[in-house]
């Protein structure tokens, strides 16, 4: 039976068969967060983690995945950027891609700001084909935030990157899918359900190999690890994962001429 955790008015949490659905819930505001709403979405990914799920999908509700930053009642004379970002945010998305399980995003409508660095932060991410995703700081005197800049240079470059945030322009999903920006594209009525479908399978896989991958990706992207480095990484995590229950489940399913049957354990 699905079960509901209470973490805050504007973020819902559901666990339902080992599969942890984290739900923006401030549609009026498209989902927009203010610290209040950071600290629920971080409860939220804690209350998943220690409930052991073996994936997780974020999404939002109404017309918006997230339009970043709740600024509605920021006077920028007494604001305080920095604990926002980096007290607040960066903890967050932290958080978010160390999640000790594979994490899916489903994101539809506005895709900006935190909202952007909210999808960086998740392992897999669909995309409504009519998403809008970019720096939408063009007017106000801002800068793009939330890892976006990291993204776009290495995705798109540095010059379609700032033409991009010079320009305030916003991709569309499956522009920014063609680009290598995100996982999939999907018409806007169908990305949730993909993006759970796929939660679901993950969910029935060996975790620890997908962790293991998890682990490594990290480490290429972070240390720009070569191709020797890489595959002496992946060895090791190969030998460790052989004294696995689920590595050999899979060896003898295989063998058996059946499908195997993870526990997602060691």
């Amino acid at each position: 039976m699905p079960s509901a955790v209470a973490v805050g008015s504007m973020v819902g949490l559901e666990i339902a068969d080992n599969v942890a659905h984290v739900v923006l819930n401030a549609p009026a505001r498209l989902n927009s967060l203010d610290a209040a709403a950071l600290r629920d979405l971080s409860a939220a990914y804690a209350a998943a983690e220690a409930a052991g799920v073996r994936a997780l999908v974020v999404r939002g509700e109404g017309r918006a995945f997230c339009a970043g930053r709740d600024i509605s009642g920021v006077d920028p004379r007494t604001d305080d950027v920095a604990g926002y970002l980096g007290g607040l945010v960066e903890p967050l998305l932290r958080r978010m891609s160390a999640f000790p399980a594979p994490t899916f995003a489903a994101a539809h409508g506005a895709c900006l700001g935190v909202g952007l660095g909210l999808l960086i932060a998740t392992d897999v991410v669909y995309v409504a084909d009519t998403a809008a995703i970019g720096s939408p700081f063009a007017n106000l005197g801002a800068t793009l935030d939330s890892g976006g800049h990291a993204l776009f240079v290495e995705r798109l470059g540095a010059h379609r990157t700032l033409d991009l945030i010079y320009s305030g322009r916003l991709m569309s999903g499956a522009e920014a899918v063609a680009a290598g920006l995100f996982s999939q594209t999907f018409p806007a009525n169908e990305v949730t359900e993909a993006a759970v479908r796929a939660a679901v399978s993950a969910a029935s896989g060996a975790t620890r190999a997908f962790l293991a991958s998890k682990a490594l990706v990290h480490q290429l992207r972070d240390e720009r690890l070569g191709l020797w480095q890489s595959m002496g990484i992946e060895n090791a995590a190969q030998a460790e994962l052989c004294a696995t229950a689920d590595y050999r489940e899979g060896f003898l399913a295989f063998q058996e001429k059946r499908p195997p049957v993870f526990t997602g354990r060691g």
